[in-house]
């Protein structure tokens, strides 16, 4: 007796993956560049948007939940968001100021792992 299990050949497989995978990695695509696009503007907004990207990058998650705070979706009265708000306001002037280095300014913005 043999299993009654349905078998695919290779090309049957790898078509079944291109009409699943194409559309979600276009998707993704999408939703990607108009991240991008929307944290530009808000980097903008703010000022920062000379800021060199290794800078950028460690607060990227910071300026993402402000834009959201500031869309309404949620509202943050935690004193450590404050205060990482805070520390993350006095490291990007101090960087634009020349009262530090990119290297010091990452440093210190970077988030220590538990």
């Amino acid at each position: 007796m043999t299993p009654n299990t349905a078998s695919t050949n290779p090309k049957q497989a790898r078509t079944l993956n291109q009409l699943f995978a194409e559309p979600l990695l276009q998707r993704i695509k999408k939703e990607s560049r108009e991240e991008y696009a929307e944290m530009q503007e808000a980097f903008d907004l703010m000022g920062w948007g000379g800021l060199p990207d290794a800078l950028k990058i460690e607060i990227y998650d910071d300026v993402k939940f402000m834009v959201q705070e500031l869309k309404g979706y949620f509202s943050s009265c935690d004193p450590y968001v404050e205060r990482r708000r805070k520390s993350i306001h006095y490291w990007i002037s101090c960087y634009q100021d020349n009262i530090c280095t990119l290297d010091a300014a990452v440093k210190a913005l970077k988030v220590k792992s538990l």
